[in-house]
């Protein structure tokens, strides 16, 4: 087998072409290997005699519909019309005089008696007329052998079979080929994008591009897990050197007698560790991969405003009391939190509903605060941009809790939009996919 993609299609369509084309050499010799049926005058008049002796044997009447009928089955194309109905030929039609004069001798023989210059107005243009009895005569068309039809259809029935050959063939080769190393490829680069600890080496096999696509795919996933690695242990060795002086800084600050000047020293020093702090948890790679665990979302989104409450804010939760989900505890708490943060601090009063609809779960968090512009609703989800760039850090945080709730909705498979509040305020809306469902009975 080749490993070509080009390669293979293109020999598909020969092979298939071969073999259609030997099915329908052997087919035409089966099925027209006989000698074509003599259409020459004598021939003719032959079958026209025997036609009309069999119509003329028949007892009654009915037997004669019936010889009448397979015979025109057998594809001669006869009719029994009155005599009375007869009428004469034009002058400019000379077929019947022509096959009569002719093959007189056939005529005189058989004792049938051939009605020249007649013919039957709504037959065919040539016809050659007979007499059955005193009262009926039979209409002949001309050309009075074999229907032309098994000659168009058979043909046309073998190409028919040729390309449902090659259909299905082809279809058979991409599903198998093609298609389900393609799946398997795009399933791994999913689940990369999610869990990029869990790098598993994609096996090689189909044609010999997909077999490039999937080397160069896990050659890929092991240099990013390599950067993932290097950046995680960067980051551990700036938390613990940077911890370290700002640590001895504030122990300096907190002796320094004069009150104003030390307390906006410790503020400052609380900033630097707090957008350290927040930097960091949004660059390491550790807490990226928390495993996926049944939890009961209803009692995680209460905790959250549980918690929220007893510092002295209004958060209140609407939604069912129970719905079993597949997520990631702590990344997900962190998402919802951040949100909630920017609306306790922007707003004064934060709704956080659950809302079940299979297959999704939507979570809505709503504030009353003065909202987002339109323009800025995809921006604010940008690392380090803030929506009003005079905000003081204490009032507007770094920028950074959409980013990381976006990250993280996103690793579970959902969405986070961001639209207007009736009558005012924002409206956050999470949708939470491809997770497992437990309705309470």
């Amino acid at each position: 087998m080749p490993r070509s993609i080009t390669t293979q299609v293109t020999g598909l369509v020969v092979v298939s072409v071969l073999l259609g084309t030997i099915i329908n050499i052997v087919l035409a010799v089966l099925l027209f290997g006989a000698p074509p049926p003599d259409d020459s005058p004598p021939a003719v008049a032959s079958r026209i005699v025997r036609v009309t002796q069999f119509i003329k044997a028949a007892r009654t009447p009915a037997e004669a519909d019936i010889v009448l009928t397979a015979i025109r089955n057998a594809g001669v194309q006869v009719e029994r019309v009155a005599v009375s109905d007869l009428t004469s030929a034009p002058d400019d039609t000379h077929w019947s005089l022509w096959r009569s004069r002719e093959l007189r001798h056939v005529w005189s023989g058989s004792g049938i008696e051939v009605l020249e210059g007649r013919r039957y107005g709504p037959g065919p243009q040539e016809q050659m007329v007979v007499r059955l009895d005193a009262a009926h005569a039979l209409v002949f068309d001309a050309a009075i052998g074999a229907a032309p039809w098994p000659l168009f259809i058979t043909p046309t029935a073998l190409v028919l079979s040729i390309v449902l050959i090659f259909v299905m063939l082809l279809s058979v080769y991409a599903v198998r080929s093609i298609t389900a190393p393609l799946a398997a490829v795009a399933a791994a680069a999913q689940s990369f994008g999610r869990s990029p600890q869990e790098v598993q080496p994609i096996p090689g096999s189909g044609p010999r591009e997909i077999v490039q696509v999937t080397e160069a795919l896990n050659e890929m996933r092991t240099r990013i897990k390599t950067l993932l690695d290097d950046r995680t242990r960067m980051l551990a060795a700036i938390s613990h050197d940077l911890r370290t002086p700002l640590t001895r800084l504030r122990l300096r600050a907190e002796r320094v007698p004069e009150d104003r000047l030390r307390e906006g020293m410790l503020t400052d020093l609380a900033n630097v560790e707090h957008m350290l702090n927040e930097t960091l948890d949004y660059l390491r790679a550790d807490g990226r991969f928390e495993p996926m665990s049944r939890i009961d979302l209803p009692s995680l989104l209460q905790t959250i405003c549980s918690q929220f409450v007893d510092v002295g804010h209004a958060v209140i939760y609407r939604g069912p009391a129970k719905l079993t989900w597949s997520a990631r505890p702590r990344e997900l708490t962190r998402a919802i939190t951040n949100i909630v943060e920017n609306g306790v601090k922007h707003g004064g009063a934060v709704t956080i509903s659950l809302i079940d609809r299979l297959p999704h779960a939507q979570i809505e968090i709503d504030d009353d605060g003065p909202g987002i512009p339109a323009d800025l609703r995809e921006r604010v989800f940008e690392p380090f941009f803030k929506a009003d760039a005079a905000r003081t850090q204490d009032g507007g945080g770094f920028g950074l809790g959409l980013s990381i709730a976006r990250d993280i909705v996103r690793r579970h498979g959902g969405n986070i939009v961001l639209s207007d509040r009736v009558p005012h305020g924002l409206k956050v809306k999470i949708s939470l996919s491809a997770g497992e469902l437990d309705h309470p009975r």
